[in-house]
């Protein structure tokens, strides 16, 4: 490890070099409010195969200042790495990496001209393009009021920007958080602000990055001819060839997942990675961020492509939210299950279809096959624990670890607890509650072993805030699974894996045909059934609108999804009103009972 100045016209350039000389280059530059120091976990991982270079940014850490403290136009960052450059011998296009503010400046070196053929690949970390964002924006708004909502919720994630831009608050901002972050990493170092960094330069650090701010967003606060005329070979789309790996850290506060996908489209090579972490993935997880960033550098360098690396390939796709994920579905063979098969497949997906009738989750894989999907089956009855347990270690050998999983599997059982027998209880809850134990207990664990993120859904009903006692069975076990996954999401939160409960109403599925009714004759029974099926069938909710509930859950990492009017009716009066939720319940008791009064004439 060697340090050495570098100067870029009036400013010196602190810079540290680790590693092999003989081997690739991969240059690190960081954010704001940091210096090179983030980057020292990650970079003592990479020496043992790379030549690592971090540097101080203009402003920041051992780095000069600018005397003009508006010189952080990109121009001039970019002038900064080119000297970097030339000042450790890079005579071999090098493979950047970017983070924050860092990140904002990789995306300009490999969409312009100034640094064509000096950059391998790039690595990008919390730090979206200035024209992906301008194209993600005014995508979202034409896509109608889901996509306006999605740019609101990423303005309240960046409503730190006018006031860092703002003269006198910025600076005001800059001191409280130079103090703040001074304190987080005083008490988790034990030491200096950060590894090091000199001492006492945090607070100037955070006023000279002003300047990032205030030089590329500001309008009009730069004197006139100061902004330096476009580069004339930059795509106006944001466009490039370079291989990108996008890095998206899914805890991110500042940057929604949206947002940060925004390369989508204009990246003729994308590869996608999702971390279970936060904005400062870097230092919460080195040994990920590491992996992810030799497994790329190697690869293009001539190495084999690591599985990993393969999905996160198909991830970059456009238009496929969820390409290349691997996604496991019980009860595939009908119903919400087989429609979220489809759903999840159309979004470049692989699929593992599970259901206790092979054949009907084999006929959803033939259907997502004929539409150029891809999907697999698997015949399971995840009441059997032994087999639940063969089959996530086969899906663990075969695929891979699964980054979704959607507990889905289920039956009802109708009609009073006086009459629900032991055999009918136990099998009622071995597969609505057992069943969805099993499938977040042993994929759970798949996920947190891996250590990157993933998602699991567990399917509950309205049935599990809303009394019935025509279903007292089937409520009590879907209210189960509905406070077991609440817990669930607690628990794994830590690990950034995500965990949602979807709760539909009143769907029309094969469930209804499949329904036990107790104490009834056998006649009494067919009807009811036939008259619940016709029922459900008026109302004309399609399970597609529950698998569309389903994706929005993992996209948004939602912890609780309400499906159709009536399961969020009765959520809002199971939360204002118990009272009224138990009166609903008992006009729909009389209901049911002049109904069976009506069957029991006709049966006599």
């Amino acid at each position: 490890m060697r340090d050495q100045r570098v100067r870029s016209g009036e400013i010196e350039l602190a810079v540290r070099v680790r590693g092999v000389e003989n081997r690739p280059t991969v240059v690190l530059v960081h954010g704001y409010p940091d210096t090179s120091a983030m980057w020292d976990e990650v970079a003592e991982r990479l020496a043992g195969r790379f030549r690592v270079v971090a540097y101080d940014v203009r402003g920041a850490g051992a780095s000069g200042s600018p005397a003009d403290p508006l010189d952080y136009r990109l121009d001039a960052l970019m002038g900064d790495l080119e000297a970097v450059l030339d000042g450790v011998g890079a005579d071999e296009p090098v493979h950047l990496v970017g983070h924050d503010w860092g990140s904002v400046q990789g995306w300009e070196a490999v969409i312009g001209d100034r640094l064509r053929g000096r950059v391998a690949s790039f690595t990008s970390i919390s730090g979206p393009d200035r024209r992906h964002m301008a194209r993600w924006v005014r995508e979202a708004v034409r896509s109608g009021p889901r996509g306006v909502a999605e740019v609101l919720g990423q303005a309240r994630r960046s409503v730190y920007m006018p006031v860092l831009m703002a003269p006198r608050a910025g600076e005001a901002a800059a001191r409280a958080l130079a103090a703040g972050f001074g304190r987080a990493m005083r008490l988790r170092e034990g030491a200096e602000p950060r590894p090091g960094h000199p001492a006492g330069t945090l607070a100037a650090d955070a006023r000279n990055g002003l300047g990032l701010y205030r030089a590329n967003m500001g309008r009009g606060r730069a004197a006139p001819g100061r902004r330096a005329a476009p580069d004339p070979g930059t795509s106006a789309d944001g466009r490039t060839d370079v291989p990108v790996q996008l890095i998206v850290p899914v805890k991110d506060r500042y940057g929604s997942q949206s947002l940060l996908l925004s390369a989508r489209g204009p990246v003729e090579r994308l590869y996608v990675r999702r971390a279970p972490a936060g904005h400062w993935v870097a230092r919460s997880h080195p040994d990920l961020v590491a992996r992810w960033i030799g497994e790329f550098v190697e690869h293009l360098e001539g190495g084999p492509e690591a599985p990993g690396l393969a999905h996160a390939r198909a991830a970059g796709r456009p238009g496929k939210d969820f390409g290349g994920d691997l996604v496991v579905i019980t009860g595939a063979g009908s119903g919400i299950g087989r429609a979220t098969a489809h759903a999840f497949a159309a979004e470049g997906a692989r699929v593992v279809a599970a259901d206790i009738d092979e054949g009907a989750a084999k006929r959803t894989v033939e259907e997502i096959q004929a539409a150029d999907g891809e999907a697999y089956v698997y015949g399971v009855d995840v009441a059997d624990a032994e087999a639940m347990e063969r089959f996530a270690g086969y899906v663990r050998d075969t695929f891979g670890v699964p980054d979704i999983v959607v507990n889905n599997a289920g039956i009802a059982i109708a009609g009073s607890l006086l009459d629900t027998s032991e055999e009918e209880w136990n099998r009622i809850r071995s597969i609505n509650l057992d069943g969805m134990y099993r499938g977040s207990r042993l994929f759970g664990r798949q996920m947190v072993e891996r250590g990157e993120w993933g998602h699991i859904v567990n399917i509950s009903s309205m049935a599990a805030y809303l009394p019935s006692p025509e279903m007292p069975a089937y409520g009590a076990t879907k209210a189960a699974v509905l406070q077991m996954t609440e817990g669930l999401r607690l628990d794994l939160d830590r690990y950034g894996i995500g965990v949602s409960a979807v709760c539909p109403g009143v769907i029309d599925t094969p469930i209804v045909g499949r329904t036990r009714f107790v104490g009834l004759a056998p006649g009494a029974e067919t009807e009811l059934r036939e008259r619940i099926g016709q029922a459900s069938e008026r109302r004309g909710f399609a399970p597609e609108k529950v698998a569309r509930a389903i994706l929005r859950a993992v996209r948004q990492d939602r912890p609780v999804v309400l499906v159709t009017a009536e399961a969020r009716l009765g959520r809002a009066l199971s939360r204002v009103s118990p009272t009224a939720n138990r009166a609903l319940a008992r006009l729909g008791r009389r209901a049911g009972d002049r109904i069976l009064t009506g069957l029991e004439r006709s049966e006599g």
